[in-house]
């Protein structure tokens, strides 16, 4: 798909008059439809899988696509682990997942597989759930692959704020905004410790450990909307069976926290290594809160160091968190209401490019030119084959929609419709054309021979 061909409106009339509508008010923005629109494409693109050298199936996968070095939910090293990430369809329920293969990996222990199941009762919006993992000698070696749902065009915030292209495009964001500053703005930095603090609750609340709290391994799957990717990795690759060791790990995922909001406030994954110079720098330029909570996180382990504390601490910005979800909410469903309206048509259209015209029907004279079918045909000159005083098309979306949504809801206004030889017309109300649709599409569906 070539997206720059996806055009912007004309620009509105200045001062329209209280019925006037701008035809850009019936569908959604450019900038979503692009969004939605790449996510789909990216979701869709395949390649042979014997170009990349994959195998046809793997499980109950197939379709295997190597996700590029490039790409966020990529990794060539997963702790020490070669591992490579592919996207992939399931022939069970025909959805794309995302399969992480550790290669030449012997597992030792099968009660390792244990904590899977685990992870698989947790579902989070700030977690990308997995569905199951199994060991497999379909890569010609002895690989284990985890199952994670698949998430198009996501970014990790390594990606996103640790490299060269995401600097820039950081910096040309925050120019845009008219924010001069390369820092994070606090509002998204509290947006990102909201959604994490949220997302290890229920890790820690079920006695699990998420082990992934680090730029790498943390997803952007939309604006400001991140995930912890990769869990139950680690649970696996070091098997532990010694449950106590549990409350350890859960205060290295509040250290490692710590870490993060460090390395994202400083704008640097090296800034952790010059703790005092970084504290200094979050409270020139960041609220007192923020620095609470950073020295909270990076404080020595203790019994009484848990994420409810956290969230206690940062209680006030999460009704701040709930209001901008909600708004964007309310945003998305206006727009998911205009294309509603949209799909209404489209199923009506459809009901009518059923009709019109069928040419296994050009010799049947009870279907053909007479009846319902006529009258369907003639509205469909009206609606779309009208010419203006010269003999030249007339092009109105206007015209359009407002016939089809009279016709959809069968309003008994009436309407002129001439025949293409201009000898005769007819005159009917939309409900008289909507009852002929019906008839006609109802004879169509029960096996008319």
């Amino acid at each position: 798909l070539q997206y720059h061909l996806y055009t912007s409106g004309l620009v509105p009339v200045a001062d329209p008059l209280p019925h006037q509508r701008a035809i850009q008010s019936f569908f959604m923005p450019d900038k979503l439809r692009e969004t939605l629109t790449q996510r789909n494409e990216t979701t869709l693109l395949s390649a042979p899988a014997r170009e990349l050298g994959l195998p046809q199936e793997v499980h109950v996968y197939h379709s295997l696509y190597l996700l590029e070095e490039t790409n966020s939910q990529s990794s060539s090293q997963f702790f020490g682990h070669p591992s490579k990430v592919y996207k992939a369809v399931s022939s069970v329920d025909g959805c794309t997942y995302t399969l992480v293969r550790i290669e030449g990996f012997r597992l030792v222990n099968e009660l390792a597989m244990a904590s899977v199941e685990f992870w698989r009762r947790i579902r989070h919006c700030n977690i990308v759930s997995i569905h199951e993992a199994f060991t497999t000698q379909a890569f010609g070696d002895s690989s284990l692959v985890f199952v994670y749902d698949y998430h198009p065009c996501a970014a990790t915030l390594q990606s996103l704020y640790f490299t060269a292209q995401g600097q820039a495009m950081m910096q040309a964001e925050l120019q845009a905004a008219g924010i001069n500053s390369m820092l994070i703005p606090e509002t998204t930095l509290w947006s990102y410790i909201t959604q994490i603090a949220s997302a290890i609750k229920t890790a820690h609340g079920s006695g699990l450990a998420v082990r992934t709290i680090e730029p790498s391994k943390i997803l952007m799957t939309g604006k400001h909307r991140i995930r912890i990717n990769d869990v139950a990795m680690l649970d696996v690759l070091q098997f532990d069976n010694n449950e106590q060791n549990i409350g350890l790990q859960q205060q290295a995922d509040l250290l490692a926290f710590g870490k993060l909001i460090v390395s994202l406030a400083c704008n640097s994954p090296q800034s952790i290594h010059s703790l005092p110079q970084s504290v200094e720098l979050i409270s020139r330029y960041y609220s007192p809160d923020l620095k609470d909570i950073v020295l909270y996180l990076l404080s020595e382990p203790m019994v009484t160091k848990t994420v409810d504390e956290v969230i206690r601490m940062i209680g006030p910005r999460i009704l701040h968190e709930i209001n901008s979800s909600q708004s964007y909410v309310d945003g998305l469903e206006n727009e998911l209401r205009r294309e509603l309206e949209n799909g209404r048509l489209v199923r009506l259209l459809s009901k009518m490019g059923f009709i019109n015209e069928r040419p296994e029907f050009d010799m049947d004279p009870s279907w053909s030119e007479t009846g319902d079918r006529y009258i369907i045909k003639l509205f469909r000159d009206y609606v779309f084959h009208q010419v203006d005083e010269n003999g030249l098309p007339v092009v109105n979306m206007v015209h359009v929609l407002s016939c089809l949504n009279k016709l959809d809801a069968g309003v008994d206004e009436k309407i002129v419709l001439m025949s293409r030889d201009e000898e005769s017309c007819l005159i009917v109300s939309y409900k008289e054309v909507k009852n002929c649709i019906l008839s006609a599409f109802k004879d169509l569906t029960s096996g008319r021979k």
